[in-house]
């Protein structure tokens, strides 16, 4: 960045001195806010910078996330961070350091205590997603949009997860699509190099790429046609892990608004939780909300949830030991 003349306005340095506070310690939102008021750049023009680098972010989202409202977690959305990294000439890596940092002792109590896996994993999670697609040269949505997905997840007899098994029906938005791309994130401790993936109902495996550091799996499940646009299909297929230690909960994240979404969590019978719960998140950074007991059914060992319509954020179910 060039340096202010020697004559400038006290004033004008008031900005970039904040700045340079708000890249030490943080947290990233104020660093974000004083980093374009450095600029001098209304928001518009910064969503119109983004949009030069190929990243599509709302004028709104911008501002929710100066002001700490919200938080970047998507693979875009970690895009569009670090090319403000290069919009407002910051350093490589120091709004996705504050971003990394903000659950070692900069995020909200609320924050740190609901969240099941720490704010850091999920970011760093979301960053090996985004080097696992890039290397299938693909994007989680596809061409497809979700109708209907049922999901059942089996925990085992040493409380870990097991397996999960997943039913989409789905509708093509252009022509050609020919394949899904599923991502599972195993829990903390697990080995992705030991997980199978199984093809079970109207597609077959093909590339499937592993991060070991923060256990993400992605699999690529090829359908038998080419979608054209509108076209409806229904698959099924399964992930094998049971790699990690004990499992607490199961957390399903959506990154856009789809359709129904269901949740079954079943257990083995030697190995059943005191009590379970259902909940939603707007952000992995959010505190949670709409926690609701569930029942456990004695003749299936199992608890459900259902959303009718998700939207944008997390929902999932979690369970205490005894």
């Amino acid at each position: 960045m060039p340096h202010a003349p020697q004559h400038a306005d006290t004033a004008g340095q008031a900005p970039a001195a904040e700045l340079d506070t708000a890249l030490q310690g943080g947290p990233f939102h104020v660093a974000l806010r004083a980093a374009i008021a450095a600029r001098g750049l209304p928001l518009q023009r910064v969503q119109h910078h983004l949009s030069r680098y190929g990243v599509r972010v709302g004028v709104t989202s911008l501002s929710y996330w100066q002001q700490g409202a919200r938080r970047p977690q998507r693979p875009e959305s970690l895009r569009a961070v670090r090319a403000l990294e290069e919009i407002l000439h910051l350093p490589d890596e120091s709004l996705i350091r504050l971003l990394a940092e903000s659950d070692d002792g900069h995020g909200t109590a609320s924050a740190r205590e609901s969240a099941g896996r720490s704010y850091r994993s999920l970011l760093r999670a979301s960053g090996a997603l985004e080097l696992l697609l890039a290397e299938l040269e693909c994007s989680v949505d596809g061409g497809l949009h979700t109708l209907g997905h049922h999901e059942r997840v089996r925990i085992g007899a040493r409380r870990e997860l097991s397996s999960r098994e997943s039913q989409h029906i789905v509708r093509a938005h252009h022509d050609g699509v020919d394949r899904f791309v599923a991502v599972h994130h195993g829990d903390p401790g697990c080995a992705p190099e030991r997980m199978t993936v199984h093809a079970l109902e109207n597609c077959r495996a093909g590339r499937v790429r592993r991060h070991h550091d923060t256990g993400v799996l992605v699999a690529e499940f090829l359908f038998d046609t080419r979608l054209r646009a509108g076209d409806t299909f229904l698959f099924r297929y399964g992930v094998e892990d049971g790699t990690a230690g004990v499992c607490r909960e199961y957390v399903r994240g959506f990154g856009a608004a789809g359709g129904q979404y269901t949740l079954q969590v079943r257990f083995t019978e030697n190995a059943l939780p005191v009590r379970c719960h259902r909940f939603t998140q707007h952000s992995a950074a959010a505190p949670r909300g709409g926690r609701q007991e569930l029942p456990l059914s004695g003749r299936h060992r199992s608890v459900h949830l259902v959303e009718p319509r998700v939207r944008s954020g997390m929902v999932g179910i979690g369970w205490d030991w005894d």
